[in-house]
């Protein structure tokens, strides 16, 4: 069967399966004390290989609604956590220094879980910290997952192409207008009004952005010796494709695929292809 009729498939088994699951809690919602914060995360267990998931600046663990189940149900342990200043988890400067980085946090909440190794998939603002990890911790993860990410390089090239794209008030216009496609936005208000609740409670008031540990760079990238995949969204005018090619290229043997007509928030937009996609991945690893 070609790629693009086992990824139908396996779209359509999802989606036939959630109905009779979605009256079943799936999983546990936790706090873990670590240095620095008190992480809230939501496990689903289970003897399956971990899945930890990154979510965008704009967003918290709620913005994974349409992977949570779809993933468990495939057979993961799906793990999925606030980051530091975001939806739940609260910065505690007393027991660690501040801001921290999401890689450290992650790393610590694997200690915290015992998980030896996991996958690791992140969207949006979450693909940088999965960058960063994979480059640190490579002997710790089974694979990794960035979508819709333009990997917050340091690099001349991608600066530029932003620059070029981003025009005046870019960064001024309402985050669901920046991030959603027009389609999505056109039809589906009930999506749209859901994102927007979510992200209008993702972040706390005044939290800090959590810095790389390194910066991700070109050369830094092409140190990842995991498997990788790398999804766009066709539609995304944060980071399309063609500057998601310029830095996926750098990692050895990654995959690279693109979701049509998804905007910036791929995964929330059209979650039947963004799950296939990435279950085909994880398969395989």
């Amino acid at each position: 069967m070609a790629a693009p009729r086992r990824i139908a498939a396996l779209a359509a088994a999802l989606a036939a399966a959630a109905p009779a699951l979605a009256t079943e809690k799936l999983y546990s919602p936790g706090f873990a004390d670590l240095p620095g914060v008190c992480l809230h995360y939501i496990d689903t267990g289970g003897a399956g290989a971990p899945l930890i998931l990154l979510h965008a600046n704009t967003g918290a663990v709620d913005s994974w609604e349409p992977q949570i189940e779809p993933f468990a149900v495939a057979g993961y342990r799906v793990i999925a956590f606030d980051r530091r200043g975001w939806g739940q988890s609260l910065a505690v400067p007393a027991t660690g220094a501040q801001p921290g980085s999401i890689a450290g946090d992650l790393d610590a909440l694997a200690d915290h879980l015992r998980l030896e190794k996991f996958h690791l998939l992140g969207v949006a603002g979450g693909g940088f910290a999965a960058l960063d990890y994979a480059a640190w911790k490579p002997r710790r993860l089974l694979s990794v997952i960035a979508a819709a990410t333009s990997a917050q390089l340091a690099e001349k090239e991608i600066d530029e192409f932003r620059a070029r794209i981003e025009f005046e008030g870019f960064r001024a216009l309402p985050a669901h207008v920046r991030e959603i496609s027009p389609s999505y936005r056109g039809a589906n208000p009930e999506g749209v009004a859901r994102w927007i609740a979510i992200d209008d409670g993702a972040r706390q008031k005044d939290a800090p952005f959590q810095p790389l540990r390194t910066p991700n760079t070109y050369a830094k990238l092409a140190g990842i010796k995991v498997p990788a995949l790398v999804i766009a969204g066709g539609a995304d005018a944060v980071s399309p494709p063609s500057m998601m090619r310029l830095w996926a290229a750098k990692i050895k043997g990654a995959e690279f695929a693109l979701v049509p007509e998804a905007g910036h928030a791929v995964s929330w937009e059209q979650p039947e292809a963004f799950n296939a996609l990435a279950l085909t991945f994880l398969s395989k690893h």
